[in-house]
């Protein structure tokens, strides 16, 4: 990290941690630029073939900590397909077109606009909680982008950036009040929202979309800008 601002992180995952075959050497580095832009950068390499698929969870509320839900953040996904999910919230393998649905934020589009939905996914999900197909053309360094979302009363606006193939969209449905925050804030429902970048899950190979299972000796090495 020298002459930068930012943190590097390393784990060990032992062959047969969780079940998982393979000593998993991981790492992540979070960097803050002068231009304002936050990097993460992940590697990882196996001696067995295994599963890896690494991402981030982090909650935004771009109003500011603690000042409410975020239903009225404006969104947009670059995306037009997505992963419909099961009962048990794990894709079904099926890519279905956003056209027409309440995942479609091909255009700026508030959060809470259609939330609540009867659609089936909506229902499923309990709100958005959904990976999103992103457009495969690098904009950015060979980054692409995978989202941008603007909160009309602070006027901030982010932009999240990546390598991967796909960005999990989640409304923070499951926050139920429980978790305190920073100055005694209380996270309710629909308080936050994240954005992961991921590999896909679930999806037979016929779909033609990136696997996350990683041979014996091989890396892999993942960059995100938000």
């Amino acid at each position: 990290m020298k002459d930068k601002t930012g943190v590097a992180f390393r784990y060990v995952s032992k062959d047969g941690d969780d079940g998982f075959p393979g000593n998993v050497k991981a790492g992540v580095t979070y960097t803050l630029t002068d231009g304002n832009a936050l990097l993460i950068d992940y590697e990882a390499t196996t001696d067995k073939a295994t599963p890896i698929n690494l991402t981030q969870h982090s909650y935004f509320n771009l109003a500011g900590e603690g000042n409410g839900d975020i239903l009225s953040h404006e969104i947009m996904i670059n995306a037009d397909r997505f992963t419909p999910v099961d009962k048990n919230l794990i894709p079904t393998g099926e890519l279905r077109p956003v056209k027409g649905t309440p995942l479609d934020f091909t255009t700026p589009t508030k959060i809470g606009a259609r939330i609540d939905d009867g659609y089936d996914q909506m229902v499923l999900g309990h709100g958005y909680d959904h990976n999103f197909v992103i457009d495969p053309k690098p904009d950015q360094n060979g980054l692409k982008l995978a989202a941008r979302v603007h909160e009309p009363a602070s006027g901030r606006t982010l932009e999240v950036w990546t390598t991967q193939p796909g960005v999990q969209f989640y409304t923070g449905n499951f926050l139920d009040g429980t978790v305190t925050g920073k100055h005694g804030h209380v996270y309710k429902r629909r308080y936050g929202f994240c954005l992961e970048n991921a590999a896909f899950s679930g999806l037979a190979e016929s779909s033609g979309l990136p696997e996350h299972d990683f041979e014996a000796g091989r890396g892999v090495q993942i960059e995100d800008g938000v």
